[in-house]
């Protein structure tokens, strides 16, 4: 049952995400089970899921629709992770180990010799440098939204290349944090993270605008 509704959740995501179901679109619980061909239960796991993550709108006596994934969505998410990484990345230079600098290092290295040649691996090597920031942090709520919306903004941003200058921006961003952590400079880091995040969905909206604007 979990399986199945973890794969519906997915499959619903994506089809909101491309745009396959639009924008305020009823999503009708007997309707989505006939077509994934599966019961009515995990169909409502998953939309709750999706409720939670801000895909769906839930009403009253209207059921579930689809949120527009526009510009306005990325923003909302980057303008809760511009609170929540720096004080993640504060907490971290303040308890990182020789090791773990070692292994940001060679994870950097990685990604930097990759230079974006493939998209997802670069996605993988960018989480898991992340990712070991921010593993230990004491408030696991924190820790599960980050990485909750670090899936939404990778699923949209899949959609488009990243562009050469925000190529060498993230990589610059990285250097420069690796710098501050290396110097236990909690608040240059925390800086550095949030310009990171807010470049990050600058990027995202400016691709969607553009795709918007030559659409067909």
């Amino acid at each position: 049952m979990e399986d199945g509704g973890a794969s519906i959740y997915e499959r619903l995501r994506d089809d909101i995400i491309h745009g396959r179901v639009k924008a305020n679109e009823r999503l009708k619980v007997a309707d989505l089970a006939n077509r994934m061909g599966t019961s009515t239960n995990p169909v409502r796991e998953a939309l709750q899921q999706l409720r939670g993550e801000g895909f769906v709108i839930m009403t009253p006596n209207r059921g579930a629709r689809v949120r527009p994934i526009d510009e306005d969505f990325v923003r909302d998410i980057c303008e809760i992770e511009v609170l929540i990484e720096p004080a993640l990345t504060r907490w971290f230079v303040g308890i990182v180990t020789n090791e773990e600098i070692e292994e940001l290092e060679q994870i950097q290295a990685e990604i930097e010799g990759l230079n974006f040649a493939d998209e997802m691996t670069h996605s993988n090597l960018d989480l898991r440098f992340h990712k070991l920031m921010y593993d230990r942090h004491y408030n696991r709520h924190a820790v599960d939204l980050w990485m909750r919306h670090r899936h939404i903004l990778w699923a949209i941003s899949r959609r488009f290349p990243t562009s050469l200058s925000r190529q060498s921006n993230v990589l610059d961003e990285h250097r420069e944090l690796l710098d501050c952590i290396k110097a236990q400079d909690a608040d240059g880091a925390a800086r550095v993270i949030g310009r990171h995040v807010e470049g990050s969905g600058r990027h995202i909206i400016e691709r969607m605008r553009l795709a918007r604007h030559t659409a067909p």
